[in-house]
């Protein structure tokens, strides 16, 4: 059954379509429910107030659109353009609010509806993403693919489309002109000189070529690429760099030469610095303001009760772009000479009666959410290290320095993922890196919420690993 041209289209035009219902539906829904505290002048203006409402969605369509359509897609791209969606759609309505002097709106209302329609929106693309992999993996909707290269690019290749049924690739077979390395439950189709051949042929309905051959074979590659072209099928080439660099790259244009860009990381956008600074900003606020004073005189007590010394610790660590500042927490330890140069360990000596407590619950972290307020740390973001362990760490592994291209975070993708505490080997320390490191090529603000989710889970239920 080979894809029907244009699926692509009718994909985006059905979520697109379903976008609306739900747009339409969770607004009449939660007009019904909050009829009686939505003011009369509105009730008269309901239909126009519809009919902005859906006109103020076309430009998010238009801005951020759907991905569901793409063969692979995860959860977490999903869930983040939705956000992003329901985000824009709130700026662009509210202001044609102020502009149709609407703005006695029900601010309750407003925030159930925006509420509403970001958890039925999410719903319904993770839906159609469920039923869309569950339908390719029954057989339809496939990808009828070829890939010219044997080698171990052309076999990774193989193994990553077949990994997931619901990707919907159906691997036809393969073209090599050295097949002997190749797997014998892989299809050997001919050599590179047999390719158009085998696509010219009406009983072959290939959809896509992935061509995995070396540089050197570049007059095969540039045949090959005309050749798909001029007869609508669409040609893919899998560089060799992904042998050795195993991440998403980011092609640009230097003039008219492509370059693949190593490390593209989101919050070099000024737009998603300045929204991740503006949510640091505003929950750092709201936490001081609301929690911070009661939990001071408690943990302030409990301190001076249980050793000599002040209540905060202030101590150097490296920051964004390796500039040292001071990281301030709550004392859990008594007063030592080794305490900027020796972390602390299980069982630590060191460790006050209290200081135990504050260190599994997180709470002696607290005050670094005024390093948040004065911009030298992150809500969220690889965890600070002392200036020592900086300079020992940056000799011994691959890629540390990488984890200084942003702000530092009270918590952190490593810590909610195993990764917290003591460093007993290097290969623990290497595992917090790779992880940092993924976080700053893959962040989002959904993906913030959802360590600062896990941070509070891991606070209340324990984190084995806190010392």
């Amino acid at each position: 059954m080979k894809q029907k041209k244009g699926y692509s289209q009718f994909m985006t035009g059905l979520i697109v379509a379903l976008d609306f219902v739900i747009l339409n539906a969770t607004f009449l829904l939660v007009y019904l429910l909050f009829r009686d505290y939505i003011y009369e002048d509105v009730n008269k203006n309901i239909r126009a107030l519809i009919l902005v409402l859906n006109l103020c969605y076309i430009p998010c369509v238009a801005a951020i659109g759907s991905i569901l359509h793409k063969r692979i897609v995860f959860a977490e791209r999903i869930t983040a353009r939705v956000f992003y969606s329901v985000l824009l759609h709130f700026m662009i309505f509210f202001t044609c609010l102020q502009v149709m002097k609407q703005d006695d709106i029900s601010r309750l209302f407003l925030f159930s509806f925006y509420i509403s329609f970001f958890i039925s929106l999410l719903a319904g693309r993770l839906g159609i993403r469920f039923a869309l992999k569950m339908y390719r993996s029954k057989g339809f909707n496939y990808t009828n693919v070829v890939i010219v290269g044997g080698g171990k690019n052309g076999v990774s290749v193989a193994e990553e489309m077949l990994s997931d049924p619901g990707y919907g690739y159906k691997i036809l077979g393969f073209f090599d002109d050295n097949p002997a390395g190749l797997p014998s439950n892989l299809n050997f189709l001919g050599t590179t000189s047999e390719v158009e051949a085998y696509l010219a042929s009406d009983k072959n309905q290939v959809d896509e070529v992935y061509c995995t051959l070396p540089e050197s074979a570049e007059t095969i590659i540039y045949r090959l690429l005309n050749y798909c072209e001029n007869n609508m099928i669409r040609f893919n080439i899998v560089p060799e760099v992904r042998r050795y660099v195993k991440k998403r790259m980011q092609m640009e244009l230097l003039g008219e030469i492509p370059v693949l860009v190593l490390r593209d990381e989101p919050l070099q956008s000024y737009t998603n610095r300045l929204l991740k600074r503006a949510f640091d900003v505003l929950f750092s606020f709201g936490f001081l303001v609301v929690c911070f004073i009661p939990v001071y005189i408690l943990v302030g007590i409990s301190i001076k009760l249980t050793s000599r010394g002040p209540i905060f610790f202030k101590q150097k660590r490296t920051g964004r772009n390796g500039v040292e500042f001071n990281c301030y927490k709550f004392r859990t330890m008594i007063i030592n000479k080794e305490a900027n140069e020796k972390q602390a360990v299980k069982d630590d000596p060191r460790v006050t009666r209290i200081g135990g407590f504050l260190r599994r619950s997180n709470i002696d972290e607290i005050p670094q959410f005024f390093n948040v307020l004065r911009g030298d740390m992150s809500i969220v973001g690889p965890r600070p290290h002392m200036l020592q362990h900086t300079i020992q760490y940056s000799q011994l592994v691959d890629k540390y320095m990488v984890r200084h291209l942003v702000k530092p975070g009270l918590t952190g993708w490593a810590q909610v993922t195993g990764y917290r505490g003591e460093t007993k080997t290097l290969d623990q320390m290497e595992g917090r890196v790779k992880r940092d490191v993924w976080y700053i090529e893959n962040w989002t603000l959904w993906l913030d919420l959802k360590i600062i989710y896990r941070t509070l889970r891991n606070m209340f239920s324990g984190e084995p690993n806190a010392c």
